[in-house]
């Protein structure tokens, strides 16, 4: 058992606008009806996820709480490092640096499978607090099984499953940045303070330095 760092980053794609579904919402009986008037719930995967995550997590009725649930619902096709694709979750670091060199790693692969010489993207970055005292610490663990740097299959059964058993979430080592460390936070309302911070344009060549420009 241990606390999560906070505050923590997290870096979202400016090309994703944030919307404000649940940020003015005052009870879950209202939330349907808002989600289907801004079109959350076009999506079929969307309204799945909403369903898997017990009514009693749900975050809404304060600034920023579309941007957790978000994270939850707009969940990768492939699931993340310790999630599937059937729920999502929040990844931050614990420092803007680290959660630049994992988005960075992304943004690379995607100039790889394109074939550019380079992709440029703009982020927001959102600082957290991660409450809760019960997050599984993965720091400093030989689990090659866990980390490896091209499957997620056995991970992404380890965090289910610390899910599933109520745990709040995993700090691990980040794998992008020697010495930085990342969290997944499995419980949405353990998410507070969110706030919008700096925004960064990020240049990430197929070969080179990233480069991270303050905007």
């Amino acid at each position: 058992m241990t606390q999560a760092p906070s505050p923590a980053s997290r870096l979202i794609a400016s090309r994703f606008p944030p919307i404000g579904a649940f940020d003015a919402v005052a009870t879950p009986k209202d939330l349907a009806a808002v989600m289907e008037l801004e079109g959350w719930t076009n999506d079929r995967l969307v309204a799945e996820r909403l369903a898997r995550l017990p009514r009693s997590e749900w975050v809404f009725g304060s600034g920023n709480s579309s941007v957790v649930m978000a994270a939850f619902l707009h969940a990768a096709p492939e699931g993340g490092r310790f999630n599937g694709a059937e729920l999502g979750a929040w990844y931050a670091a614990a420092a803007v640096a680290t959660a630049i060199a994992e988005v960075a790693h992304h943004l690379r692969r995607e100039a790889v499978a394109r074939g550019l010489p380079e992709v440029r993207r703009t982020f927001r970055c959102y600082r957290a607090t991660l409450n809760g005292e019960d997050y599984v610490d993965l720091r400093g663990h030989d689990r090659p099984d866990l980390y490896a740097p091209g499957s997620h299959a056995a991970s992404q059964i380890f965090g289910e499953a610390a899910r599933a058993a109520g745990r709040d979430g995993i700090v691990y080592d980040s794998l992008r940045h020697k010495g930085g460390t990342n969290i997944v936070a499995f419980r949405p309302g353990l998410i507070v303070d969110v706030v919008q911070a700096e925004h960064y344009d990020l240049l990430v060549p197929l070969q080179g330095r990233i480069v991270a420009r303050l905007l």
